[in-house]
């Protein structure tokens, strides 16, 4: 077919000039993502991680002893070590300086083949590159042979040479080398450029335990107007992983007099496990490849859970505990109530996928499997009390799987037939369309009845709950599921429970928990929560878990009446208005349907606060705090935050 002459026109035009090519870090600045994740509160820690694992690399390396994070003022970061300091002679390939060829160029430094680093943690990310690239200004200071050397760059572009400054006399450093370098992120690049405090303070606490023999200080001097730091931590751990199992094990109940740890070298992969079973329900498991955490796993976590199933059914059997025509031990059984940390150490680390969450080599499989099955075998036979508990724990936890395996096939068989086996209490939508179909749980009869008057029945489907359902922390899924309020709730959302759940059977993308604005409401949603993140992770990762936000003043002069979703509204609605009526709803029973629709369910009108999950991890913990059974955790942190408790009705 004859092309036009406006297309062959068009296509003479493409020519050579039309190739662009992005030299040095400007590919950096024009993708950011592609390098560190995201441009929101992600990936302006990354530029953090990013440097400090420079320093732990020296560290790893057993030259670095000493690291300093400080926070200052204008959004500037200095991180310090003590290693051997980054190389200042020219670079034979680049011409340039060895420390200028670091900062600017991608894929530089002394990871990348050689004997500098045996292991590396830099090797997971980008490099200090592409933190001067998305930074609006970066100083880099190096301590060498005796001498002070300095750069300055501004968006990854060297303002001067290396400048020799004279001898190294004087603080910051700790010794005669080091480096330090101090940046402040581009506001261009980053729309948000505030560092949380507590998410730092946690990253580097977690990598001192796994770099044993550095310390890491962390300090906050971001105001100028304070003699001392605001805040400021030390963190040194010579226990490596044996301090930090303690350290997580210490809000549980541990079954174990001795925790299992080991700390061996096989086939050039260095291998260290920490394990600790305790009295809960849930598997606490943290994997690390070169101090860079795998919250995916990997095949280092795949090696250990293989011998930690294949040791114990071994000694299981061994030991009369399990007859000759049991069923073995499943993983899931060994894994109840197990905190555990490996930790793997490798000159090239593979890691799969975008965010660098799981590790693919197959050798760190081959090491951690060999000699976690080894010291196992000898730990469980060296600590014949431990081994009699974890055996009867793992026992405990097979007859519970079958017992619930029961349990959910009773509830699969009535959620089989949908429309005919759904909960009578619940009132549905008309819709089949999940993405347009939405979930109340509500509270009571009362309100329950409102919110089936007041709703759209197109796509608004209401569930009441009768009281307080059980707190799922406490109890095993065999137990949960004879709970008839969450049988009910389980038959109604559609997607099973438990190594059942399948979420494209989620019946409605908007699951809603509507509670009373009291303490009895808040423990309801409290207990709802628990239950969603224990047993419906991925309803919340996908962003289809809300909690509604009714409001808890109804202001009225004359006709004009108006609601109030706390005390500053209400004050302001108050200078507006003079002599008015103002009710305090304490339950949504109170509000007739025309209100509950117009305040807290009409999509045009209302407010929807989306549950996510920033720190799977630290949910997790908070979650063993608030709603486990230990009482002086959950009493400290009362202790500590009631003072923020506002709007407290008792």
């Amino acid at each position: 077919m004859a092309r036009s002459k406006k297309e062959a026109q068009t296509s003479n035009n493409y020519t050579a000039k039309d190739i662009y090519v992005l030299e040095g870090l400007e590919p950096v600045r024009k993708r950011p993502g592609m390098y560190i994740g995201s441009t929101g509160v992600d990936g302006l820690h990354h530029l953090v991680w990013e440097v400090v694992d420079n320093g732990i690399d020296e560290a790893m390396a057993g030259y670095a002893k000493n690291i300093r994070v400080e926070f200052l003022p204008e959004n500037r970061v200095s991180v310090l070590d003590d290693g051997r300091g980054i190389p200042v002679e020219t670079h034979a390939q680049t011409k340039l300086s060895a420390l200028e060829t670091v900062m600017t160029k991608l894929h530089a430094g002394g990871k990348f083949g050689g004997e500098s680093y045996k292991v590396s943690g830099g090797l997971h990310g980008v490099g200090v590159s592409v933190v001067n690239a998305l930074s609006e200004q970066l100083i880099v200071e190096v301590s060498r042979d005796g001498n002070l050397y300095v750069q300055e760059y501004k968006r990854g572009i060297p303002e001067t040479k290396v400048k020799k400054v004279g001898p190294n006399t004087k603080a910051p450093f700790f010794s005669k080398t080091g480096t330090r370098v101090t940046f402040k992120a581009d506001p261009q690049v980053f729309p948000e450029i505030k560092y949380d405090w507590n998410r730092i303070v946690d990253h580097l606490r977690q990598q001192a335990y796994l770099t044993k023999g550095v310390k890491i200080e962390i300090i906050d001097n971001r105001e100028t107007n304070l003699l001392h730091p605001q805040h400021y931590f030390s963190f040194y751990f010579d226990g490596g992983l044996r301090s930090f199992i303690k350290h997580l094990a210490e809000e549980e109940e541990p079954l174990q007099q001795e925790f299992f740890y080991l700390e061996k070298t096989q086939e050039s992969v260095q291998v260290e496990v920490a394990f600790a079973y305790s009295n809960e329900l849930e598997a606490k498991e943290l994997s690390f490849a070169n101090n860079i955490y795998t919250p995916d796993g990997g095949m280092h976590l795949t090696g250990f859970r293989s011998a930690l199933t294949r040791v114990i059914n071994d000694y299981a059997r061994a030991g009369g505990y399990l007859k000759e025509k049991e069923e073995n031990l499943t993983a899931d059984d060994v894994r109840e109530g197990l905190i555990s940390i490996i930790s793997v150490k490798l000159r090239e680390p593979q890691f799969e996928g975008q965010t660098k969450a799981r590790l693919g080599n197959p050798e760190a499989r081959t090491a951690v499997e060999k000699v976690v099955g080894e010291e196992l075998k000898e730990f469980l036979e060296r600590e014949q009390a431990d081994a009699r508990r974890i055996i009867s724990k793992c026992l405990l936890a097979q007859k519970a799987r079958k017992a619930a395996k029961a349990a959910k096939e009773t509830v699969l068989r009535k959620g089989a037939l949908e429309g005919l086996t759904l909960p009578g209490k619940l009132a549905d939508c008309s819709s089949r369309e999940p993405a347009e179909s939405e979930l109340f749980l509500v509270e009571g009869q009362s309100a329950g009845g409102s919110a089936k008057s007041g709703r759209d029945r197109r796509f608004q489907a209401i569930l009441p709950l009768r009281g307080k359902i059980l707190n799922v922390e406490k109890a095993r899924i065999d137990k949960i599921l004879l709970f008839k309020e969450i049988k009910d709730l389980v038959v109604a959302i559609g997607t099973a429970i438990a190594d059942s759940f399948d979420l494209s059977r989620l019946r409605y993308h908007k699951i809603v928990i509507m509670t009373d604005a009291d303490v009895d409401g808040a423990h309801i949603r409290t207990l709802l929560l628990t239950l969603f993140f224990r047993y419906f992770p991925a309803i919340i990762e996908h962003g289809y878990l809300y909690i509604a936000q009714p409001p808890l003043y109804k202001i009225q002069k004359g006709k004009d009446v108006r609601y109030a979703y706390n005390d500053l509204e209400k004050d302001k609605i108050l200078k507006e208005l003079k002599d008015v009526g103002v009710q305090r709803y304490k339950g949504l029973g109170e509000m007739n349907p025309d209100q509950l629709w117009e305040t807290t369910m009409d999509p045009q009108s209302r407010l929807l606060q989306q549950v996510t999950i920033e720190s799977a991890v630290k949910a997790d913990h908070l979650f063993d705090v608030l709603m486990g059974t230990e009482v002086e955790p959950r009493k400290h942190f009362i202790q500590t935050h009631a003072l923020n408790v506002k709007n407290l009705d008792i």
